[in-house]
């Protein structure tokens, strides 16, 4: 009776593959906080919508049709006294209103934060820089990856003398990174803003089955 040996599958090779692009940011985001402060809290709020009217006038007048601007916080903070050995008591209120400017003409960045400050605004800043729409450059750089990480294989299996046949798996990672920049932005004439470059990064790792 003949003996027959089973078939041992064919071996694989894995490797992986990055990619990060830079690329020039098309939107920003721009807050524009109202700090006021009051004996009350009715008498805080009454000058912090006095003075945000007056921010959002003058920033709706620059930024036009070019962007969006909505509240994203809102918040009343009591006062304490601070006396050794005695008990805190409040002695004032802090009302906090911040304006988040959505911008898509990068060019009106300067002219917002000088007119924010000029109108009132106190703690103008945390500006980011983004992509409407990083799909696209994701796409790419998923592209590159992949084939940075083909290339690994054929170097691989060159090295080791043998030949590659069909892909078994691949699996992918994407990240996109808005760059920050931190601090507040004070008025100058006309603020210089540098917008600099966002990074799209993406990993790809492929399993191919040595041929036979």
């Amino acid at each position: 009776m003949a003996s027959h040996r089973a078939r041992q599958p064919a071996g694989t090779i894995q490797a992986t593959g990055n990619a990060t692009l830079s690329v020039k940011p098309d939107q920003a985001t721009l807050d524009a906080g109202v700090i006021t402060s009051g004996a009350s809290a009715q008498d805080a709020a009454q000058q912090n919508a006095t003075q945000t009217t007056a921010v959002l006038n003058a920033i709706t007048g620059v930024l036009g049709a070019a962007g969006t601007i909505q509240t994203v916080s809102y918040s009343v903070t009591p006062r304490y006294s601070n006396t050794p050995n005695q008990t805190p008591t409040i002695i004032g209120y802090t009302v906090t209103n911040t304006l988040r400017m959505v911008i898509i003409d990068l060019s009106l960045l300067g002219k917002l934060i000088d007119a924010a400050n000029a109108a009132g605004a106190n703690n103008v800043g945390n500006l980011n820089f983004g992509l409407q729409d990083p799909e696209p450059t994701v796409q790419k750089a998923l592209g590159q990856a992949s084939k940075q990480a083909m290339a690994h294989v054929s170097a691989i299996a060159g090295g080791l003398g043998a030949k590659t046949g069909a892909i078994v798996s691949a699996q992918q990672a994407s990240a996109y990174a808005p760059l920050t920049l931190s601090g507040t932005l004070s008025a100058g004439a006309t603020t210089p803003v540098q917008t600099g470059t966002v990074n799209v990064y993406a990993t790809v790792t492929v399993s191919v089955q040595l041929a036979q």
